[in-house]
């Protein structure tokens, strides 16, 4: 299969090509503006995941999530599949199969004691409340983490091996096991780019099997000993969103043309599917026109499996692909369209907000990370107040603010500054 130029493919800094046989000397790497689309849209997920962990928070309301089928995980899943067709895929060319993987798996452990070390952080912070005495809120309870106070043993066991995975804390175990897949599909694509769709498909479907009528209950994993609950993110129906973002940037999937026919079906999906993946866009009918409202609510159950999100159904992957070809066109090639040009008040604006932007989507396990602890804290924050919506935006803002300056910090610390050289 041959490969194409994905759409954020023409991303980072290259060396500028000189046509062969000129006799001229190689130029010297000429330095190409990053693509920023990548980034810029890991970081609106980032401050949107900050928004919609925080308890009881009146801007929940008004994330995408309230709006469509898809929300900003599959923002993030799509871009983490893209950021780590770079940061892996290249390891794997250059250095062979087996380098590769040893780098997708000390990501893993990355991954793995990030997960932990939230949990750890998390579930200390809770204890602390409660032991103070002075709140009505019972905050362990809050996360349904009696469990694991009442047996701690059992529960670090299964805390470890990822047999016990709290609602809260599930989306860096779906990551680690996607990521775990990556060399699977990287020995797949030395035989055929064809091997790599049917695989990813064909794991895609044993998590959907109503998909192909072979009933509602696919492979997925456990969460808890005492219980049949299954990881709220099954890994087995997500890592289908991951492997399209990573099959665009490594080229295995060709960029979609622009075409006026394209923007109008993509925007009349994500329109016309509002009332059957909105709760909030179904009332707004049902205040103008209840019959329509109850003609839409007839139709739910059926869909019921078609737009789950644990199991990432068929209804949440077309809404995220039509989403993200609109917002692939109004970027431009590019990114253009999002770096302003010119010295106006607006275009600086723009330029400042698109550098912090940035910079969050650039380090999004860090902030990840320290938004989910910090939600929890700003939900306790907001228990202390009467929630008030001066309250509320303050409380918002104050968060968008810290997870900026975490985002700041760690790529201060990457940096490794203490490894610079005096002049």
């Amino acid at each position: 299969m041959a490969t194409h130029l994905s759409p954020v493919q023409d991303s980072g800094t290259r060396p500028t090509e000189v046509p062969a046989n000129t006799g001229q000397a190689p130029a010297q790497a000429a330095p190409r503006q990053r693509d920023p689309r990548l980034d810029f849209y890991r970081g609106i997920a980032m401050f949107i995941i900050l928004c919609a962990h925080i308890p009881g928070n009146r801007w929940t309301g008004w994330i995408p999530a309230r709006f469509g089928f898809s929300d900003a995980t599959e923002i993030f899943v799509f871009c983490s599949g893209m950021a780590s067709a770079i940061a892996f895929g290249g390891s794997f060319a250059k250095r062979g199969w087996w380098m590769g993987t040893a780098r997708v798996a000390f990501r893993c452990w990355q991954v793995f004691w990030a997960h932990i070390g939230l949990f750890l952080a998390v579930a200390a912070t809770m204890a602390a409340l409660n032991l103070t005495g002075a709140f009505e809120k019972n905050y362990i309870n809050s996360l349904n983490l009696g469990h694991f106070f009442n047996n701690p043993e059992q529960q670090l066991v299964g805390l470890f091996t990822l047999t016990y995975v709290p609602n809260y804390f599930d989306i860096l175990p779906m990551y680690l096991v996607v990521l775990a897949l990556m060399p699977l599909m990287m020995g797949l694509e030395k035989v055929s780019l064809w091997l790599v769709a049917a695989t990813s498909i064909g794991i895609w479907l044993a998590a959907n099997p109503y998909v192909i009528g072979l009933g509602p209950q696919g492979i997925a994993l456990p969460a808890e000993p005492w219980s049949e609950r299954k990881w709220f993110f099954n890994p087995f129906g997500w890592q289908l969103l991951f492997f399209t973002g990573f099959a665009f940037m490594k080229g295995w999937l060709p960029a979609p043309p622009v075409s006026k026919w394209l923007v109008m079906a993509a925007l009349a999906f994500v329109v016309l599917s509002m009332p059957w993946g909105s709760w909030k866009v179904l009332n707004w009918i049902g205040a103008f026109d209840p019959a329509l409202k109850e003609m839409v609510q007839g139709h739910l159950p059926a869909l019921k499996e078609w737009r789950h999100k644990s199991d990432f159904g068929p209804l949440r992957y077309l809404h995220f692909l039509s989403l993200a070809y609109l917002g692939w066109v109004v970027a431009g090639e590019g990114g253009k369209r999002l770096i302003a040009s010119g010295s106006s008040i607006a275009a600086r604006t723009w330029a400042v907000l698109l550098k912090i932007i940035t910079k969050v989507g650039q380090q999004s396990l860090a902030v990840f990370v320290f938004s989910m602890w910090l939600a929890r804290m700003i939900g306790w924050g907001l228990d202390q107040t009467d929630r008030a919506i001066l309250t509320v935006a303050f409380a918002n803002l104050a968060g968008f603010a810290l997870i900026i300056g975490c985002a700041y910090l760690a790529g201060w610390f990457k940096s490794h500054p203490w490894r610079a050289k005096r002049s």
